[in-house]
């Protein structure tokens, strides 16, 4: 019986995950990456679950894979910013990337997370314009760190999104001070805020659930 449990949690959880994540209208193999689900489950779930009255989409075509979308200035730029602090507060991604556990990303736990700091990252910046899909792959990206990661300011201690192979050296966007490669943390004691608009009030969220 204790098996037969446990796997039904499991499955229970799984479900709760993939109608989440529908709810953010995530792409059928964003969902189907996150929850292992299979993408004719999915499409079950989305006709049986979300009413046709709901005003939810469902996209089609791939996820993003561009990551100069995070590196720009303005707005995106900054957001960007916002919602990478805000994923690393919520255990989401780490402050150094970890290309080996690139593969172990996809638990439901860590799923769970992402819908929750994303739903902080709309609850703090006013008219957030980045969507999940984008967001669930700035995680994916963060974590490999072959293309950007992220740094300290080792003036300001803001948080930025670098390049992780670049000819030139990065400066922060909140002080425009240098930023050499050697990666630095905040001291202790120190709120975690972003090189972005909106970082002052992600500082302020309470902190990250428990998976």
């Amino acid at each position: 019986m204790h098996l037969t449990d446990d796997r039904y949690q499991r499955d229970r959880l799984r479900l709760e995950l993939a109608l989440r994540l529908l709810r953010h209208e995530a792409r059928t193999q964003t969902i189907r990456y996150w929850t292992g689900l299979s993408d004719d489950r999915v499409r079950k779930l989305f006709r049986s679950y979300i009413k046709p009255g709901a005003g939810l989409r469902r996209h089609r075509g791939k996820s993003p894979e561009q990551v100069n979308y995070f590196l720009r200035s303005g707005v995106i730029g900054a957001e960007a910013h916002a919602l990478a602090s805000i994923l690393l507060l919520f255990g989401v991604v780490a402050d150094q990337p970890n290309p080996a556990s690139i593969r172990k990303i996809p638990t439901i736990s860590r799923g769970r997370l992402l819908c929750d700091g994303y739903e902080a990252y709309r609850r703090v910046v006013p008219r957030p314009r980045i969507d999940f899909e984008h967001a669930a792959f700035l995680a994916k990206a963060l974590t490999a760190g072959d293309e950007i990661r992220l740094r300290f300011c080792p003036a300001c201690e803001a948080l930025n999104i670098v390049e992780t192979i670049t000819l030139r050296e990065p400066h922060c966007r909140a002080c425009e001070a240098a930023m050499p490669d050697k990666p630095k943390t905040p001291a202790p004691g120190r709120p975690l805020r972003a090189a972005a608009g909106p970082a002052a009030d992600a500082a302020k969220l309470p902190a990250a659930p428990k998976a």
